[in-house]
């Protein structure tokens, strides 16, 4: 495996690869590695001639108050994982790589950005979809591998790929679980074991939702009150939102149909957590 820092290295190493028509996969990620990150690094391992991983802790999608200073970090751990999952190219590149002194220039996606994350994090999907736009003009993937636990974003980048004609498919895959519920997440690590304990509220929260589906309840309020009520049974909770909403526009639904998504923001203590899940699934 290579570990590269630099863009014109990056490309160096990959321009023989796209002239031989080899596909490339990408996983971006900003570190600290766990079961989630691998299982896209060996999907798009299955799937691609070439796999590129990127490491970078993006600091425009975090906003003035938030953790970019804190958040994990283990580049030695993270080289062996990727090695362990098959990458060909490990890309490490450090801040002013990325953004150079006279950087200027932001990706805007409008409508789908806007709630949720967006309504409490202002400025971090303008983040998210410059760093993922540049990382594709660096390494021109045929795939790009993103994790289901982060569904807005998704949804953001599925959305700049087609809106801006990128040539890459975007490949969402499954959010990976502890055997608990709780969605795999870098900040976990910044939970107490106590807790960690109480971070399983958010999964169940989301399993009240599902069973409201399948019992074929259609007032959106009596989904909201029921995971309302599971995540402030927890003593170090506080709610950021807990939305139902349509799983392609991310709009509130008041009547629940055929499609939606359950999908919530906690602070357990000081660590905001985040977890969906597809009610029709």
């Amino acid at each position: 495996m290579d570990i590269l820092t630099t863009v014109h290295d990056l490309r160096d190493r990959l321009r023989p690869h796209r002239q031989e028509g080899r596909s490339i996969g990408l996983v971006p990620t900003m570190g600290y590695l766990h079961e989630g990150h691998l299982s896209l690094m060996r999907r798009g391992r299955s799937e691609n001639d070439v796999l590129v991983a990127t490491i970078f802790v993006n600091p425009t999608q975090f906003g003035p108050n938030e953790d970019l200073d804190k958040y994990p970090r283990d580049p030695e751990g993270d080289a062996e994982k990727c090695r362990s999952a098959g990458v060909d190219i490990l890309f490490v590149p450090e801040p002013g790589e990325v953004y150079g002194p006279q950087f200027q220039t932001y990706v805007t996606v409008e409508r789908v950005s806007a709630p949720l994350c967006g309504a409490s994090r202002p400025g971090h999907f303008r983040g998210v979809a410059t760093v993922v736009l540049k990382l594709f003009n660096m390494v021109q993937p045929t795939d790009a591998y993103f994790g289901g636990k982060d569904y807005q974003q998704v949804q953001v980048i599925k959305t700049m790929a087609r809106d801006l004609n990128l040539d890459v498919r975007i490949v969402e895959c499954d959010t990976i679980r502890e055997d608990d519920g709780l969605a795999m997440s870098s900040r976990n690590a910044y939970l107490s074991p106590d807790r960690r304990r109480q971070a399983v509220c958010l999964y169940e929260a989301l399993m009240e939702a599902k069973g409201f589906f399948k019992n074929g309840a259609n007032n959106a309020e009596h989904y909201l009150a029921a995971m309302r009520t599971r995540v402030n049974a927890e003593p170090d909770t506080e709610v950021d939102y807990i939305s139902i909403v349509h799983p392609d526009t991310l709009e509130d639904l008041a009547e629940v149909g055929d499609k939606a998504l359950a999908i919530l923001a906690v602070r357990i203590g000081s660590t905001r957590l985040i977890d969906n899940m597809l009610l029709h699934e």
